[in-house]
């Protein structure tokens, strides 16, 4: 039987390739801090060859035909679902995700892979435009961008990395791709594992089980790479965008979140506060798209706040391997902490505690302020942890401006009986996606996901991914004798 502990080791040019540093990385269970395996880090020169390997292989998967790379990506679909409970006991080991968490992500990473089956096509389509030259006739190719590089983060590994890889060799792309080390397994090598026994012709898909102190920005600025995709933290996506920049790489970065739940003087409170619920604590707030902030409307602000406290109070805490968990670990104790000072800092500054938590090991229960400023550092914070920060507004015209009072722009929601209502206030959120009637925290292989302002640039989601991870080439045929003015 497969062990995935055992594949410790980066996939280079078809291979599994033991890092060549000294330096070994443990990646360790976060709700009891097992050792589930050791990881010696790849090196530079690692990271050249796995760059020289994809842009040798990719000229030659560029020119195979849409049934062979279909075959290839049904594969390894195949390969997940066959090895459904493996791959959802390692996401719950090394992410400290629920039960629910872990086959969520799975479920979402198969939904990329096969929506990416119907993305094969697109690059064979030839498209006819008219021309005001006679005699001259106009066609309009998609042709692969080449090598990309992937870079994906700990939160939902799986499903944040395939969006990437699978889009990207449907098109006729090659892959160097490294996952949160904290994640290797999950995020890296059972993927690479699933397109190795897929038939993928070595090369295409590179992946390194490395660190920056390793490899420094060479993801970014090697000379073999086209685009960078980077799901991740708004600093390194700054740091990310420069560097691209510079070089006139193309990107995609969805970044950090600060996203609003808005609730209106007409909603329905006790629907509310079940998406409220689900999208503030699942994975125990550890999601880019998860509410940071609640904008309230003071006509039902009380209300609201005490149901979902009452609510959050009785979320079974612990360990994620039991079923009936909802909050689990916090992914590693610099997390934890930066969460413990966040509390800290809203208690010194005056933030009503509606539900005092309590840490645990590394769980964190469910902590709730009431009447936050919203420019406060609590309502301004990417908080990813079980915290939340509910504002009072005065009106629903209010509520909005509250909510756009942030430096991002991920995901939104507004709660309100008013269809008509809710959906032209959706238009004025400054947010790459606004939900009605829902939580933040959706996702979908069919929808544009990305944000706005500091949540990043690009969009995820098929046929935007198409856009991004091909270039349009113009072709003219001259079938008539032109006359040149010279």
């Amino acid at each position: 039987m497969l062990r995935y502990e055992d594949l410790n080791k980066s996939f280079i040019n078809g291979d599994w390739v033991v890092g060549a540093s000294p330096q070994t990385f443990e990646i360790r269970n976060p709700f009891d801090n097992e050792v589930i395996t050791s990881v010696p880090l790849a090196t530079a020169q690692q990271l050249e060859a796995s760059f020289h390997a994809a842009n040798t292989a990719q000229l030659t998967w560029s020119k195979t035909s849409p049934e062979e790379r279909k075959e290839v990506l049904s594969r390894a679909s195949a390969y997940l679902r066959e090895n459904q409970a493996a791959i959802v006991d390692l996401i719950g080991r090394e992410t400290g995700g629920t039960v629910l968490k872990a086959n969520l992500e799975l479920h979402l990473a198969l939904e990329v892979l096969e929506e990416s089956i119907h993305m094969v096509d697109e690059l064979h389509a030839i498209r006819e435009v008219p021309s005001h030259m006679e005699g001259k006739t106009n066609y309009i190719h998609r042709v692969p961008i080449g090598v990309i590089s992937s870079i994906s983060p700990f939160n939902f590994p799986v499903n944040l990395s395939m969006r990437t890889i699978a889009p990207a060799l449907a098109l006729g792309n090659a892959v160097v791709h490294k996952p949160d080390i904290q994640v290797g397994l999950s995020g890296g090598s059972m993927i690479a594992k699933a397109f190795q026994e897929a038939g993928l012709p070595k090369g295409v898909l590179n992946v390194l089980l490395t660190d920056i102190s390793e490899i420094g920005d060479g993801m970014i600025n090697h000379s073999y790479v086209n685009f960078v995709s980077f799901t991740g933290s708004t600093p390194v996506g700054r740091h990310i965008g420069e560097i691209a920049g510079k070089h006139l790489k193309r990107v995609a970065l969805e970044l950090g979140g600060n996203s609003p739940f808005v609730v209106l003087s007409d909603a329905d409170v006790d629907r509310a506060v079940d998406a409220a619920i689900f999208g503030k604590f699942f994975h125990q707030g550890q999601i880019c798209m998860a509410i940071n902030r609640f904008i309230v409307h003071q006509d039902v602000f009380d209300e609201f706040v005490q149901k979902f406290a009452s609510r959050a109070k009785e979320l079974p805490c612990g360990n994620p391997r039991d079923p009936q968990t909802v909050i689990g670990p916090i992914i590693n104790e610099q997390q934890m902490n930066r969460a413990l000072d966040v509390i800290e800092e809203a208690k010194r500054s005056g933030a009503r505690v509606v539900l005092e938590g309590c840490r645990t090991g590394n769980v964190l229960t469910p902590f709730i302020f009431a009447d936050v400023d919203n420019a406060s550092a609590l309502a301004q914070t990417e908080l990813f942890a079980p915290i939340a920060a509910v504002i009072r507004a005065n009106t629903d015209e209010e509520a909005v401006q509250l909510a756009n009072q942030t430096d991002y722009g991920l995901s939104a929601s507004i709660f309100t009986r008013d269809l008509s209502k809710g959906q032209s206030l959706a238009l004025q959120i400054d947010s790459g996606m606004t939900h009605i009637n829902d939580q933040t925290v959706n996702d979908a292989p069919t929808v544009p996901v990305g944000g706005t302002k500091a949540s990043g640039i690009g969009r995820f989601g098929n046929p935007w991914i198409v856009d991004e991870f091909t270039t349009t080439k113009w072709v003219s045929v001259q079938q008539t004798y032109r006359d040149f003015p010279l």
